[in-house]
């Protein structure tokens, strides 16, 4: 019994070691991890900000919206948008392919940042800004089923579990950083040049695009 407990550990420690191993041999491994850690870039920086932008005074740059019209916008519509722009996403994937999804889909998290811009510009009306913030959801719920397909594509057998987890963990760790950032910008910057950062933060995810091992994406 405990000589076949101690080759079970063995296998074991051998099986944790193989997971890594196998995650950080595949193709292109470096542009995958840079993917990864900044394909949601400009959306970890947004994400912190946008219920203070909603709330703020318009003195220093904000909507000045009451904390129940701001949980109605953001906390229902826009989920309500979230889960719509995931699930077009997810049916868009499994009818055209990743490979063919990938532009596009990253292009919809990433554009309708510019809501943002033109909302600390322009500060119009509670429905426009219901329709923007609505919008934008829509648009990163969709952007965000390729990234997860993507991350499930990586997976490869007999790890795919702990390879997903892998990514996940690349994937927090990305946007963990840019969100302990994200105040101390808005703070330095104001609410529109931060938009503008929010926008910018975009591009490097969309510049590995043509370099992601994806060519051959199952459908």
């Amino acid at each position: 019994t405990v000589a076949h407990c101690s080759g079970c550990q063995q296998r074991g420690g051998q099986g944790f070691y193989d997971a890594f191993r196998t995650y950080f041999q595949q193709p292109r491994i470096g542009i995958v991890l840079a993917f990864i850690l900044v394909y949601r870039l400009g959306e970890a920086l947004l994400l912190k900000m946008t219920a203070p932008f909603l709330l703020d005074r318009p003195e220093a740059g904000g909507l000045g919206l009451a904390t129940d019209t701001v949980g109605f916008v953001y906390g229902t519509v826009g989920v309500m948008g979230l889960c719509c722009g995931g699930i077009l996403g997810g049916w868009a994937i499994a009818r055209w392919g990743l490979a063919r999804c990938l532009w596009p889909m990253a292009l919809m998290l990433n554009v309708p940042n510019l809501f943002y811009v033109y909302l600390a510009a322009v500060r119009p009306g509670l429905l426009t800004v219901v329709c923007l913030v609505t919008a934008e959801q829509i648009g990163y719920g969709f952007g965000f089923s390729a990234f997860a397909v993507f991350l499930m594509n990586i997976a490869r057998e007999p790890y795919q579990t702990s390879h997903f987890a892998l990514s996940t963990g690349f994937m927090a760790l990305g946007m963990m950083v840019p969100g302990m950032l994200s105040g101390f910008i808005q703070h330095a910057t104001g609410y529109f040049f931060f938009f503008v950062i929010v926008v910018i933060a975009g591009l490097p995810g969309l510049v590995l695009l043509p370099f992601l091992p994806v060519a051959n994406a199952p459908r």
